[in-house]
C-alpha cells in the first residue's frame, strides 16, 4: 500500500520516517545533513525523500543550521550584459555549493542599493556579493559587514573596506588601448560613460564614484598626457545611462566642428548606441570613425564592420566572487584578498590608422 500523504498535504519530517522505517530523529539528521547514521539507512530516508517528493522548510532548518542556504547579490543594472554574465557565473558557484541566489537590481543608485541591502539581511542571507554604485558612499555596505554577514564585492572595490574584492585591470585595459589608437594617429579620442556628476560635466577622474570607470578614464589620461595631448579631460564625456541620453551626446559629438576620431565606449550598451549613431549621421565605421568598446558582447564580433572591443574576463569575475564568498561561508580564510583578473584586446574591423 503507498504510505505517501495525500499530495494535497505538505510531506514532513514525520512522513519520511514513516515511509523509510526509522525514527523522526533519524530521518531529520539524514535530511539535515548532520549527525551520523549508517549508509544503509541515510539510503533509506534519502529514496523515501525522494519518492514522496519530500521538500525541506527553509525557515525551520535555517532556525536549526543558523544558516538559510542563500546569498544575496545587488548589482548596478542587470540588463546590462556585463552584469547578466557575472551573474550566471555567481549562481554557477552557489549552485554547485549549494546556495540559491537571490538577485536584486539597484539601477546604479545608492538610495534603492540600501533598500536591496536592507531587504537582504532582512531575509537572513548568508552572505552578500555587490558592485556598489558609489564606492565613496558605502555605510550601508560597513553595517552589513559589521552585523556580521560576510561580503564580496564585484568589479568594484572600496579603500574603506577590507573584504574580499574582484577586479578587472581596468587602468591597464584603457592604457593599452588607448596607446593603440594614438599609434594609428588619432588625437581627438573622446571616452563615453555611463557614469555622471553633479553638474553633468566631468572635470577630473575624482568625479567619478564607480571605480572600474575612474580607473579606465584615469589610465586613458594618464597615456594621453605621456603622447603631449592636452585638454584630454574635455573629450571625457559622462551621463550616457540610457539610450535616449547616449544618443543626444554622440549625436552632438559627431556634428560638432571638433568632432572626435575615435570614441572608446565605457561598456557594450554605449558601444552599441554608437554604433547605431553613426549609420545614421551617414558615417562610416573605420573611416570617419574608430570605435573601440568594453565587454566583448555577442552583437560586437557580428556587425559590419565587427568592433574591436576590450574583452573582460566577466563570467570568471562572478564565478571568482561567488568562490571567495562561499570560502568565506565555510570557515576559510582570514584576511581579505583582492583578485585582480586580467582583460584582453580583440582586435577587428573598427579601427584604423588616422592620417
Amino acid at each position: 500500500m503507498d504510505q505517501s500523504p495525500p499530495r494535497s498535504t505538505s510531506v514532513t519530517v514525520a512522513d519520511v520516517a514513516r515511509r523509510a522505517g526509522v525514527s523522526k530523529a533519524t530521518a531529520a539528521r539524514v535530511l539535515g545533513g548532520y549527525g551520523t547514521v549508517s549508509e544503509r539507512v541515510r539510503e533509506a530516508v534519502t529514496a523515501a525523500a525522494r519518492v514522496l517528493d519530500y521538500r525541506p522548510n527553509e525557515l525551520a532548518r535555517s532556525m536549526t543550521t543558523g544558516r538559510s542556504g542563500t546569498i544575496g547579490v545587488v548589482v548596478g543594472d542587470i540588463e546590462n550584459p556585463f552584469f547578466s554574465l557575472a551573474v550566471r557565473g555567481i549562481t554557477d558557484v552557489a549552485r554547485q555549493a549549494d546556495f540559491t541566489v537571490i538577485l536584486i537590481n539597484s539601477g546604479e543608485d545608492v538610495v534603492a542599493e540600501r533598500a536591496a541591502i536592507r531587504t537582504l539581511l532582512a531575509k537572513r542571507v548568508d552572505g552578500l556579493i555587490v558592485s556598489p554604485a558609489k564606492e565613496n558612499d558605502v555605510e550601508h555596505l560597513h553595517e552589513a559587514v559589521r552585523s556580521g554577514v560576510p561580503l564580496a564585492l564585484l568589479d568594484r572595490g572600496s579603500d574603506t573596506l577590507d573584504v574580499d574584492t574582484v577586479i578587472a585591470d581596468d587602468r591597464y585595459a584603457a592604457e593599452n588601448i588607448t596607446r593603440r589608437l594614438i599609434a594609428l594617429g588619432h588625437r581627438h579620442i573622446a571616452y563615453l560613460t555611463a557614469c555622471d556628476t553633479p553638474d553633468h560635466r566631468f572635470h577630473t577622474a575624482k568625479d567619478i564614484g564607480t571605480g572600474s570607470v575612474r580607473r579606465r578614464i584615469e589610465g586613458f589620461l594618464s597615456v594621453c598626457r605621456e603622447a603631449g595631448l592636452t585638454g584630454m579631460e574635455d573629450w571625457v564625456r559622462v551621463g550616457a545611462f540610457t539610450p535616449e541620453h547616449t544618443h543626444r551626446i554622440v549625436t552632438e559629438m559627431l556634428q560638432s566642428a571638433r568632432r572626435p576620431t575615435a570614441i572608446i565606449a565605457s561598456d557594450s550598451i554605449i558601444g552599441l548606441e554608437v554604433f547605431k549613431i553613426h549609420r545614421q549621421l551617414g558615417l562610416s565605421i573605420p573611416d570617419d570613425l574608430s570605435l573601440v568598446s568594453f565587454h566583448d558582447a555577442d552583437w560586437t564580433s557580428v556587425t559590419t564592420p565587427p568592433v574591436t572591443v576590450v574583452r573582460q574576463p566577466v563570467y570568471d569575475l562572478g564565478a571568482t566572487a561567488a568562490k571567495l564568498l562561499v570560502e568565506r561561508l565555510n570557515g576559510e580564510g582570514q584576511t581579505a584578498r583582492v583578485v585582480v583578473l586580467k582583460t584582453e584586446i580583440v582586435e577587428r574591423a573598427s579601427t584604423r590608422e588616422r592620417y
